[in-house]
């Protein structure tokens, strides 16, 4: 039996200006999550 992945929230990263969608991992922490990406993260600082 195949899992819809509807209607799930989203994001847009800052850095790269790109829709990410909440992941299980981000699931307690949702709130304070910026970035869709470890790379993104790290180029926080550089893009400005």
């Amino acid at each position: 039996m195949p899992h819809k992945k509807l209607n799930l929230p989203e994001k847009t990263c800052p850095v790269c200006q790109r829709p990410f969608a909440w992941r299980k991992k981000w699931a307690k922490d949702w709130e304070n999550v910026r970035y869709c990406s470890e790379r993104c993260r790290r180029e926080r600082n550089a893009s400005t």
